[in-house]
């Protein structure tokens, strides 16, 4: 039975994360950036660093305990005799998606939503060292194999509101903070479930994930 509500998470092999159930943190571990905790959790990352009161979502630490729920601050604030109230949080902006191209040709092996495998995004299949392209241009946030399920992994930033993943490469072509154009390649197609060549490919709008035929070029 696991003591006080903890459980120990694997992630990627080598790395691990502490979550409690009870309280609802994050203890940040060597390799996290804020946009994979965020992903894994199906949160903003805007919001997780407002919620945590992070000036620069890129500023955390090893170590550092995040708090999971929103409106809540992790962070003491300072209280005075006059004001013992913390100010609400704004809203995330919702700002307009970029424009979508596929990140690759090939047939549909798996639908949003699927009961198996990764049901947040859409399977692509195709060949073994397929070149895979940026869906629409934005920076790379996150370049690696850190999550669960995914393989090698990347996420791309396009504003404030829309990312994308690309998961089950073979390769990575570029790194976490290169700027990328739509249509650039980014990656080369590896196994996914079944030892079978696919993309994973996931558009998520404030943190949630979506369809992304619904917004791909027919």
């Amino acid at each position: 039975m696991l003591a006080a509500g903890i459980i120990l998470l694997a992630v990627g092999g080598c790395t691990s994360s502490l979550v409690s159930y009870e309280a609802r943190t994050h203890i940040v571990q060597t390799g996290e950036t804020l946009y994979t905790i965020a992903w894994r959790y199906g949160l903003d990352y805007q919001e997780l660093a407002r919620v945590n009161r992070l000036s620069d979502p890129d500023l955390i630490y090893v170590g550092q305990r995040l708090n999971l729920r929103a409106g809540i601050a992790s962070r003491p604030m300072p209280t005075s005799s006059t004001s013992t109230t913390n100010q609400s949080l704004p809203p995330a902006p919702t700002l307009p998606p970029p424009m979508w191209q596929w990140p690759v040709e090939g047939n549909l092996v798996q639908s949003f939503g699927a009961d198996t495998g990764l049901g947040n995004g859409i399977g692509i299949g195709g060949s073994l060292g397929q070149t895979i392209h940026a869906a629409a241009s934005g920076q790379v946030v996150y370049a690696g194999n850190g999550l669960i399920g995914y393989g090698q992994l990347l996420i791309i930033k396009h504003n404030d509101t829309y990312l994308s993943a690309y998961g089950h490469n073979d390769r990575l072509i570029v790194g976490q903070g290169d700027t990328v154009e739509r249509g650039e390649s980014i990656a080369e197609m590896g196994f996914g479930p079944d030892q079978l060549p696919q993309l994973h490919f996931e558009i998520r709008r404030n943190g949630s994930p979506v369809d992304p035929l619904r917004h791909l070029p027919r």
